[in-house]
């Protein structure tokens, strides 16, 4: 069977292409804001263009911001892109002034440097993911789409528990090296844009659904040892 997927429809735009995408990757996907639905989805995916602090507002008035929180505590998968990831990071600073993020992992978002390159970085650019990344398996030499002004450029992330995974930081460059994609348990987002990226992106998103399967199937085998 196809795993759910809500697109969470909190008023960020051209998330119909992404909906698409979606299902040409293999998913029953849903268009909603509704809360409940969400959380019961087998994944959740976060759009998001435009301004930090406006994607976080929108995401506050339909209760975003605890849904992703409480699907996060439970395993249950989310997916982040553009604005999305980088609502996810502690804060955000534009035009100087800063607005809180939700923090689940370390960083600030801020100005890419415009000295040498164009600002917004707009266009194809390369990756470079690790080798056992489940997003990027079969796509290390590919090239995704970006656009986007603001970017996190450093990463520092204290493993609490020794035998916890550590996150999979995916990286690019423009200007300044930036975090391009994060893949930390249920929980994953990029910076690019993978539905507009091609047959490239079109893979990404198959990944990750096929990752949401197999969360499924392996949930699905282990109730069935325990009957």
């Amino acid at each position: 069977m196809k795993p759910s997927v809500t697109v969470l429809d909190y008023g960020s735009g051209n998330v119909r292409s992404a909906v698409r995408a979606l299902e040409q990757a293999g998913a029953h996907v849903t268009l909603s804001a509704d809360a409940e639905l969400a959380f019961a989805a087998d994944g959740l995916v976060v759009p998001g263009v435009g301004a930090f602090a406006t994607v976080m507002e929108e995401l506050r008035e339909v209760g975003g911001l605890p849904l992703i929180g409480r699907r996060v505590a439970g395993g249950r998968p989310v997916l982040g892109i553009c604005v999305g990831l980088q609502v996810l990071f502690e804060a955000g600073v534009e035009h100087g002034q800063r607005t809180e993020g939700m923090g689940e992992w370390p960083g600030v978002v801020e100005p890419l440097p415009a000295e040498s390159v164009a600002v917004p970085h707009m266009g194809w650019n390369t990756v470079d993911a690790s080798a056992d990344s489940v997003l990027f398996r079969g796509l290390h030499d590919e090239r995704f789409y970006f656009v986007h002004s603001y970017a996190v450029q450093s990463w520092d992330f204290d493993v609490a528990q020794p035998k916890m995974r550590p996150p999979q930081v995916t990286w690019s460059e423009h200007g300044a090296r930036f975090i391009a994609a994060v893949e930390n348990g249920p929980l994953s987002a990029t910076q690019f844009h993978p539905e507009k990226s091609g047959a490239a992106g079109a893979r990404l998103l198959r990944n990750w659904v096929d990752s949401i399967n197999k969360k499924k199937t392996g949930a699905a085998a282990q109730m069935g040892d325990h009957r």
